[in-house]
């Protein structure tokens, strides 16, 4: 018998010959030189086993599947944290609708109220009427915010568990509603935004953590991207609600749209209270039985051991890294990292929230009247909600990869279309009559492209970097991804009308060429990421043909996990008897 590091990561114990027998398939990875010889020159095979290893991957086709099934508790745990999605979701919608409200223009921003009024009687540039860098502040404080209070966050999840920074999320958020409220200068305006926006930080910091930890792996982009889902249903309820805010007589009815935030706030922080810790949070803060029970809860079995095991494993590993924020620079995480700020980078350079935050303002811009714009920003909202159904259904069936790659063509060839067909009508003078027709055309080609993100970039923007990194490093790299996720909306929204006033109908295209970047990247880049428990991503890192090379082989730890080496550098979960 012998402890060797490559062959106990191949049996899960030290090989003895005597007791273990080789299956047929085995001898594909090892010849029968390496076994007949293991006697002779023990070390040597070792030796040749790591060479012959040319690095794990694992079969994506299925990962460890560990006994249990979907609980009712899970699933009711998993959709009470998904609503800390309506927060963000409600806050996108709703501000691009109040600021196409006259009356809040008034009272707020006279300057850009004037700028619009002479843009209409005068027949002038559409383009530029609501260029104002005051008016993209009120709009995009709230994601600076976010992206300081995401760094907190990390230190508060990691320390209190998910729940509580839930709960944190959605009592600021609720503080910032009432000041909105009750704002009478733009000074009070943009700090209950900034209150938003630690809400915002908090709660996006948090809840796709939770949800990724709690669901079993088989079902973890359908549990998920309930997140996602409750971010559209969140968007689509507010621009109902300026649809009908717009139409209250005495002009403050944006006052009812910014309040009401409080609704959706009040549900994530009451319902943080009641919801279990996931078995990850507390084996990593010591509660190893109340760890055991919680696991036999959610996965709804007394056969536990397996996976109880590789959180154990996970956890005790993570403890080894006191530094977590500087050890995600290291090498090994470097795919890890990448990600970390690559998807949300070009989650943003989708264009999609230019669409979203401003979808009544842009479509005011195309000659559509207060409500007609306020009504196609319901239509879009609602394309967005049952497109992110269809993400539901087929994430865990056809696989991260086939949505990212998918949604990415279709958004690319609605983003030409739309450009093409706003630049045949206002060229770059930005005047133009738009007919009826003309315009519904351009807004389903807008909903084409809106639905070609719900079952892509939008859930999985927020699901890949949830499910990616091991445990000692996840709450720094969620707060990375979010802080990132906030910075490019930031920036985004800042300059979204100051370069529609400037790129005309070449925005469009602008963010069009983006889409090909970022689609190209998932090509090349992306490892499938679908049925792989968190605790074995490693694996998935390891057999990529160019993020293999950043990981060693003792960089390799899995918990309990028996895995097969084979010679052309893949690695299959086993069993050996």
């Amino acid at each position: 018998s012998l402890t060797c590091a490559p062959l106990r990561t191949l049996l899960g114990e030290p090989l003895n010959l005597e007791r273990h027998w080789v299956r047929p398939e085995l001898l594909l990875v090892l010849p029968w030189s390496f076994v007949s010889g293991f006697r002779a020159d023990p070390l040597r095979c070792c030796s040749a086993a790591v060479t012959m290893a040319g690095g794990p991957v694992v079969n994506t086709g299925g990962g460890k599947d560990y006994p249990g099934k979907l609980t009712m508790f899970v699933l009711f745990a998993c959709i009470v944290a998904a609503t800390g999605g309506l927060i963000f979701g409600y806050d996108i919608g709703i501000s691009g609708g109040v600021t196409s409200m006259n009356p809040f223009l008034m009272k707020f921003f006279p300057g850009v109220y004037h700028k619009e009024q002479e843009a209409e009687r005068n027949q002038s540039n559409q383009y530029c009427k609501f260029d104002s860098q005051l008016l993209t502040m009120f709009t995009s404080s709230l994601y600076l915010a976010a992206l300081v209070a995401s760094f907190f966050a990390a230190t508060v999840t990691r320390v209190a568990g998910r729940k509580w920074s839930m709960f944190a999320g959605g009592v600021t958020f609720l503080v910032g509603a009432a000041l909105n409220g009750a704002a009478k200068n733009v000074l009070m305006l943009i700090l209950g935004r900034v209150l938003l926006g630690i809400g915002v930080g908090f709660a996006n910091q948090s809840v796709p953590v939770y949800l990724s930890e709690m669901a079993p792996a088989r079902l973890r982009g359908m549990l998920n991207i309930g997140f996602q889902l409750m971010v559209t249903i969140g968007i689509l309820c507010a621009n109902l609600i300026n649809y009908g805010t717009a139409k209250i007589k005495g002009g403050w009815g944006w006052r009812v749209s910014l309040a009401l935030a409080a609704v959706p706030a009040g549900i994530i922080a009451i319902g943080a209270l009641f919801l279990p810790d996931t078995p990850n949070s507390l084996i990593d803060r010591g509660y190893t039985e109340d760890a055991k029970k919680m696991l036999r809860r959610v996965r709804g079995t007394d056969d536990i051991e397996e996976e109880y095991s590789d959180l154990v494993a996970a956890s005790e590993e993570s403890k080894l890294v006191s530094h977590p924020w500087r050890n995600i620079l290291q090498r090994r995480y470097r795919p890890q990292l990448t990600f970390a700020i690559a998807i949300p980078f070009f989650q943003q350079l989708t264009g999609i929230n230019v669409i979203m935050f401003y979808a009544p303002v842009l479509f005011k811009t195309l000659g559509f009247a207060d409500d007609a714009s306020l009504m196609s920003a319901v239509i879009t909202g609602l394309v967005n909600v049952f497109a992110t159904f269809v993400s539901i259904v087929t994430v865990d069936r056809l696989g991260r990869r086939k949505l990212f790659l998918q949604g990415g063509t279709q958004m690319l060839a609605c983003q030409i279309v739309v450009g093409s067909l706003i630049g045949a009508k206002f060229g770059f003078t930005g005047v133009a009559d738009i007919p009826k027709g003309y315009a519904a055309f351009v807004v389903l080609f807008i909903c084409a492209y809106v639905a070609g993100f719900a079952w892509s970039w939008g859930p999985l923007g927020w699901l890949v970097p949830s499910e990616i990194f091991p445990l000692e490093i996840r709450s720094a790299g969620q707060s990375i991804t979010v802080s990132m996720n906030m910075l490019c909306t930031f920036i985004i929204a800042q300059a979204f009308l100051p370069m529609l006033c400037r790129f005309k109908f070449m925005l469009f295209f602008f963010f069009g060429a983006w889409v090909v970047v970022m689609t190209l990247f998932v090509a090349f880049f992306l490892p499938e990421t679908k049925n792989v428990p968190i605790e074995e991503m490693v694996l998935v890192w390891k057999a990529h043909w160019y993020w293999g090379r950043f990981i060693r082989d003792e960089d390799v730890h899995v918990g309990g996990a028996d895995v097969e080496m084979r010679s052309n550098g893949k690695v299959q979960a086993a069993k050996l008897p």
